[in-house]
């Protein structure tokens, strides 16, 4: 009998029914993306009208002086020149005269108004500040020539609402969508914004350098292995900005590297800029710095395109430029039609030259940052004309817990990969809409990859501020205990046999709080403070050698303590001998500072049990982490207790013999 043939049949799947799938599978996609970024829009909306308002509130119906007191106008001001800008751009110098150690609100790239302090409504001139400096500051405004009424004595320059801060976040977030359509751009999209893995590059980087601790170490692998993704957790004291120079450093010698290096603050961008500059790096940097210094004006675009050798030409046609206009406004304004037409073709004459520097200039900006091996800016900055159309290998976010997450995807979508370093526990961006922030707004990209992608993130854990004790609660709290204080600081003290921490109780004393506007004060608790430290100075003076008198800080988590304090403070001339060692300001304002001694005035001292400003622990992590060799917490123990926080320091500082009532201090 002849053997059966079995037919087997292979099931498979129609290639339109893989291909629908596919396509199924990214137009889901493009649909969750959407509405991810689309509700990232309308949290910008709120908080975009919240922020309006309150400009509004501070400026309208308010003098020039007024303004000026707020750090949102310069007046008296006076012209100092003007010359050719971009384009058809006419820039001029300007000059604060008066009142030149007011502080003030304004930044590169900030649109602003040239004003008369007249009646006349129209003696206004808008434009943007390209060069900012203490007193000085160039204006770019869209002008042949200056009208008549510049020549007044009464001119100032006013602060506008920053409309281009959010119309770049809005445009970025529209461009997110955008690109999410598109499978071949949308990779780091997809990481960042739902559960895809990030990539890790298949050839293993041993990175070590005795500069190093092993968790840095660790870092800069995770930094240079990472496709798409890697984030450095960098708890106070923990040395994340050596660690990211470090890991820009390596970076920048794999083949082809562009680096964009970035933070929220003009203060930030300044730290790094400065470091990788030290490290031999090709560094430009974009905007103006907060701080003026030789090694960091030496990064900076304006000074590189001033050292080019193409400038001397440019310097010519500006030249040449500038005396058409000159003979153009040789011209009354009643002339006849001869006149008229000579002078117009003066002004086309200028505006051709003006074109031809523009591109001189485009040429020189190209040429320079094609060369750089590294750009730094602010995360709006990062989209600056003169870099609005460069892409990047990688991006680097620096300070990453303090930034609004519209603002970082303006520098996201310029990249193949982005690396976040900053600690999510610390102070969060500051939000001026309660509807925005509750809704989301105030939870960071940085926050939201720590619970993606825990596979991508590197813990800092040494660091190298704190002694031990100031270290620990911080630590047990808000670092799984993972710290560890470098042994060259662990049992450091102010001097020998003194306590590094302290929580004094004022429980019980009778030091209550008072309603202060908006704010809140406790004058009893700030003159005990006070007393206290002036017995410490004291003790300091037995104990060091005066030109080694330790930095002190003395903060509180509410504006008007800080005034209190501060008077109080200026009315003692023992603590005014050392003024220039004693800081007084709010927590929030020492972020990313450190000093030998913080004293911590924690205000709240009521029967209801209300602590306000306290309840947000991330900012009492920032305090209690300021202080290197002695931490001095002073607050209402009866009032604090409530919270589980409060009433763990206390027994924390129980077990180290270090919580003390304020009645122990009260003959000093």
């Amino acid at each position: 009998m002849p053997k059966c043939r079995r037919n087997t049949f292979k099931i498979t799947p129609s290639v339109g029914i893989v291909i629908s799938f596919k396509l199924f599978i990214a137009l889901n996609f493009h649909s969750l993306i959407k509405d991810y970024f689309n509700k990232l829009q309308d949290l910008l909306n709120i908080e975009r009208k919240a922020d309006h308002q309150a400009y509004l509130k501070l400026t309208e119906n308010t003098s020039a002086a007024d303004r000026r007191t707020l750090g949102l106008t310069w007046y008296p001001i006076a012209i100092r020149n003007t010359e050719m800008g971009r384009g058809d751009y006419l820039t001029i110098e300007v000059e604060r005269t008066t009142h030149q150690d007011l502080s003030q609100q304004f930044r590169f790239g900030s649109s602003v108004v040239l004003f008369s302090n007249h009646d006349a409504k129209n003696d206004r001139i808008d434009g943007v500040i390209t060069h900012l400096n203490r007193n000085k500051m160039k204006i770019s405004l869209r002008l042949d020539e200056l009208p008549d009424w510049t020549k007044d004595e009464k001119l100032g320059v006013d602060l506008l609402f920053d409309n281009n801060s959010y119309d770049e976040m809005h445009h970025a977030l529209k461009q997110a969508i955008s690109l999410s359509a598109d499978d071949s751009k949308n990779t780091l999209i997809k990481v960042l914004t739902s559960n895809e893995h990030p990539e890790i590059n298949e050839n293993v980087y041993q990175y070590t350098s005795s500069r190093l601790n092993v968790s840095q170490q660790e870092a800069v692998n995770k930094i240079l292995s990472a496709n798409q993704l890697a984030v450095i957790h960098g708890p106070p004291g923990t040395g994340k900005t050596t660690t990211l120079v470090q890991a820009i450093k390596e970076l920048s010698k794999q083949e082809n590297q562009k680096i964009l290096v970035v933070a929220p603050s003009n203060t930030a961008v300044d730290l790094l800029t400065e470091k990788l500059s030290e490290e031999g790096l090709n560094v430009i940097r974009v905007g103006n710095p907060a701080r003026v210094s030789e090694r960091l004006m030496h990064a900076t675009l304006d000074y590189k395109m001033a050292e080019h050798p193409e400038m001397k030409s440019i310097k010519a046609l500006k030249k040449q430029a500038n005396e058409y206009k000159n003979m153009a406004h040789k011209y009354k304004r009643s002339f006849g039609k001869a006149e008229r037409d000579q002078r117009k073709a003066l002004f086309d004459e200028a505006h051709k030259i003006g074109r031809e520097i523009e591109n001189s200039e485009q040429y020189i900006i190209d040429n320079l940052f094609n060369n750089a091996q590294i750009i730094t800016a602010t995360l709006v900055g990062s989209n600056h004309y003169t870099v609005k159309n460069l892409k990047y290998n990688t991006v680097v976010i620096d300070e990453a817990g303090q930034a609004l997450e519209p603002a970082c995807w303006i520098p996201i979508l310029k990249a193949e990969k982005v690396i976040f370093a900053g600690d999510h526990l610390q102070l969060s961006p500051t939000i001026k809409s309660n509807e925005a922030s509750n809704l989301g707004l105030k939870e960071t990209l940085l926050e939201k990859l720590v619970h993606l992608h825990p596979e991508s993130i590197v813990l800092l854990n040494e660091q190298y501020r704190m002694n031990t004790q100031i270290m620990g609660y911080s630590s047990k709290v808000f670092y799984d205990d993972k710290l560890i204080a470098n042994s060259a600081i662990a049992n450091r003290v102010l001097f020998e046999n003194d306590e590094p921490l302290l929580f004094i109780d004022t429980s019980g004393c009778g030091f209550d709080e008072k309603a202060d506007g908006t704010s809140t004060t406790n004058p009893e608790e700030a003159v005990f403070l006070f007393k206290h430290l002036v017995n410490l100075v004291d003790s300091i003076k037995h104990q060091i050698p005066s030109i080694k008198f330790p930095s002190i800080a003395v903060i509180s988590p509410y504006k008007q303590q800080v005034h209190l304090l501060k008077e109080i403070m200026q009315s003692n001339l023992e603590l005014m001998a050392n003024a220039n060692n004693i800081s007084v300001n709010t927590i929030d304002s020492f972020q990313g500072q450190e000093r030998d001694v913080v004293y911590i005035s924690l205000t709240r001292s009521n029967t209801e049990g209300t602590i306000g400003f306290l309840q947000d622990i991330r900012r009492m992590n920032v305090a209690m982490t300021r202080a290197k060799k002695k931490l001095i917490v002073i607050g209402d123990g009866s009032t604090l207790s409530r919270f589980a926080f409060y009433n763990d320091f206390m027994k924390y500082a129980e077990e180290l013999n270090a919580y003390h009532s304020a009645w122990e201090f009260m003959d000093v």
